[in-house]
């Protein structure tokens, strides 16, 4: 998961209490409708305790009208049993609901709670619009669990209110005129960049030719020049 670097309480929302829904999930159903195996079950066995579907926000109980793509945004919150939660569970729970979600993660292992926002940018496909795409998964830092609630930021429908929301997990702010899907688009970009940065550093260290080092460092500047760009 990327780790946002926006400030980070400002993803921990204080949402309206009529968008309140309190149902808890069985594992059960989550397992029939996002296709898990064995694997996948032992893993929600092992790390999930509780999956409580908190709140709805729909035009209905929020009063913001529906966009294509974001009809509802649901808040999941996901009690754990350790303090690692694998992403395959929640792309997993992300397969068996057919709206966007952003999931509330809460450690509760010993002296002091702690919560984690995290989600993915959830679209239906170009190519079929009975389908969803998923991005990467964004996240917060690991807060305490009493940390003050921000209030739901105001928008003008359901779908900007979503990419308001999802914000706040980025590391990157938008720059002037760009749409969000394009936002998300160049922080996933980044986030591929970083990494090959990464590995060429330690090709670097570890090569002991002095012609294969000066071709090493000459690729690793271009890269964390085409980083910074996409950063900046």
């Amino acid at each position: 998961m990327s780790q946002g670097g926006n400030t980070q309480q400002a993803a921990l929302i204080a949402y309206p209490k009529q968008a309140a829904f309190g149902r808890v999930l069985p594992k059960n159903k989550i397992y029939e409708h996002g296709g898990a195996n064995t694997r996948l079950k032992d893993l929600f066995v092992e790390q999930v305790h509780q999956i409580v579907w908190q709140y709805k926000l729909a035009p209905e109980t929020i009063n913001l009208p529906a966009r294509r793509g974001v009809s509802e945004i649901q808040i999941f919150r996901i009690q754990l049993k350790s303090i690692e939660l694998h992403e395959d569970i929640l792309r997993c729970i992300d397969n068996a609901v057919q709206f966007p979600i952003l999931f509330e993660l809460n450690q509760d292992l010993g002296d002091q709670a702690k919560t984690q926002v995290v989600a993915a940018y959830k679209r239906p496909s170009e190519a079929d619009a009975s389908r969803w795409v998923l991005s990467s998964y964004f996240a917060t830092d690991w807060m305490p669990s009493a940390t003050l609630r921000t209030p739901m930021p105001l928008a003008l429908d359901m779908a900007h209110l979503y990419a308001a929301l999802l914000q706040g997990l980025l590391p990157m702010s938008a720059r002037a005129q760009e749409a969000f899907p394009d936002l998300v688009a160049r922080v996933e970009l980044a986030a591929s960049k970083r990494r090959e940065v990464e590995k060429a550093r330690v090709r670097l260290a570890r090569e002991k030719q002095f012609n294969r080092k000066v071709e090493i460092n000459a690729n690793l500047r271009r890269l964390e020049s085409e980083l910074e760009q996409l950063s900046r």
